[in-house]
């Protein structure tokens, strides 16, 4: 089985990669980490560069865990993650959370909102430690 996590190169994104790996490794399973971008902007701060890329990486290989990094430019960020989860038969996906303001919510919406919506496996929703930035 797999665990998804929708990462973003932030303390919320971190937050869901730290939980993610907890749960490959309590559970054994293969970790997804998918970072999308919609491509519709000249800079995306939540599509992570190489060099954060290679940190993610890095740092999982250390933990011991089977992962995978997949980055894509997509038409909808929740649809990517939902999508990845369904074609991997996913057992769990993460995802960080941040609290928004009414006004934002309404007009923007939210990737974290869209994903738990719309998955057809378990989410688990996870905010940042005010200590730690996640792994």
């Amino acid at each position: 089985m797999t665990i998804v996590v929708a990462y973003s190169p932030d303390r919320y994104g971190r937050a869901a990669l730290a939980h993610g790996a907890a749960e490959a490794t309590l559970r054994g399973e293969h970790l997804l980490v998918v970072n999308d971008t919609r491509g519709d902007a000249l800079v995306d701060d939540r599509f992570a560069h190489e060099e954060e890329v290679a940190r993610v990486r890095g740092r999982l290989e250390t933990l011991g865990l089977t992962a995978e990094v997949r980055q894509e430019v997509v038409r909808d960020v929740a649809e990517g993650v939902v999508k990845a989860a369904t074609e991997t038969g996913a057992s769990l996906i993460v995802v960080g959370v941040r609290h928004r303001s009414p006004v934002g919510k309404a007009l923007l919406g939210s990737v974290a909102q869209r994903v738990i919506l719309d998955a057809t496996c378990p989410v688990l929703a996870v905010k940042p430690d005010e200590e730690s930035d996640g792994i």
